[in-house]
């Protein structure tokens, strides 16, 4: 049984004192998230914990908002009311969905092919035949060059957006880890480690409002709009994430599924509007937005204005199509 199962609180999970400082708070996460990773050997449910462990009580905000409101309740009624030990994502590139009740139905492993991507880096840069105990020790991480940070920081981007997802309910469902390399699923056995990145989507996403082709993206510094594309100081010379993007998103036409928008996900302070419209939608061709990660939910629900409502025969269709077609990094 896990934690959750039993009842425990966020800081029982986290595994400490509901008193501790904010620097003991985040040590405690960043220990708890090596422990249980599935990439390293953890439990995936335990590890999912952690992460809504860390949701509650991660900030400052909310830390005092669970404790005003759930802090005094008895230990059976507390944080397992919002997930009962059941997954969210499934772990391997299995058809069936792992998702409980009430939350978006999710396929795939977010962040998995990026964590894959940081250790091989990590690996390699630390040198063969060395031991390497523990992989995100803080100064090792802050030490690496900056494409291993980069290849960290978007495991950690795709797991936040996977989790805002999950929170969409049964009306969404939601594919991670997507392959869009010739051949699908076993690409990344082959392909070279450098280029794995470009040769996924991190999320495909099919609501009431249509589908949606997501890349959740940190690159440590502001972005702003530039005509269709986006530019940051982080970004390398001549890097097109948008562009790039819709190039991948193309895999779509082999699914026979027309694509509503493309949107890059970023963290709340790298943008200073909750949605930003790069380029209007046009007969096949889908928007592309730029949103804020706290936004994402709001822009899923709503849709883009003027676009309309999927009917439920139309929505039933499109998840039968993309549960056929789609494989999984």
């Amino acid at each position: 049984m896990t934690d959750v199962a039993s009842g425990a609180t966020p800081y029982d999970v986290l595994g400490v004192d509901r008193h501790a400082s904010a620097e003991d708070l985040r040590r405690a996460y960043r220990r708890r998230q090596r422990q249980t990773h599935p990439d390293l050997g953890g439990d995936p449910a335990a590890f999912h914990a952690v992460q809504l462990a860390w949701e509650r009580v991660g900030t400052a905000a909310g830390r005092a908002e669970y404790d005003r409101t759930a802090g005094g309740a008895p230990r059976s009624a507390r944080f397992a009311e919002d997930d009962e030990g059941t997954r969210v994502w499934t772990t391997g590139t299995r058809r069936g969905s792992a998702s409980a009740p009430g939350r978006a139905r999710s396929y795939g492993h977010p962040g998995g092919a990026s964590r894959q991507r940081y250790l091989t880096l990590m690996r390699e840069w630390v040198g063969r035949g060395v031991d390497l105990s523990d992989p995100y020790q803080e100064d090792l991480v802050q030490r690496a060059p900056a494409e291993i940070r980069h290849a960290l920081a978007d495991a950690l981007a795709e797991e936040a957006t996977a989790r805002t997802l999950s929170a969409l309910g049964p009306a969404f469902a939601v594919w991670h880890d997507v392959a869009t390399a010739a051949g699908g699923g076993g690409w990344a056995d082959d392909a070279d480690i450098a280029s794995t990145e470009a040769a996924k989507i991190d999320h495909v996403v099919l609501g009431p409002t249509g589908v949606f082709v997501l890349q959740s993206e940190d690159w440590g510094a502001p972005v702003r709009p530039r005509g269709a594309e986006l530019a940051s100081a982080a970004l390398a010379p001549g890097e097109q994430p948008v562009r790039s993007l819709a190039r991948r998103a193309r895999i779509a036409r082999s699914w026979r599924v027309a694509v509503t928008a493309l949107v890059v996900v970023l963290p709340d302070g790298a943008l200073d509007e909750d949605v930003i419209l790069l380029r209007r939608g046009r007969g096949r061709r889908p928007a592309r937005l730029a949103v804020r990660r706290s936004s994402l939910g709001f822009l899923l629900t709503v849709g883009l204005p003027g676009s309309g409502r999927l009917p439920d025969a139309a929505f039933f269709e499109l998840r039968t199509r993309l549960q056929e077609h789609v494989r999984f990094v």
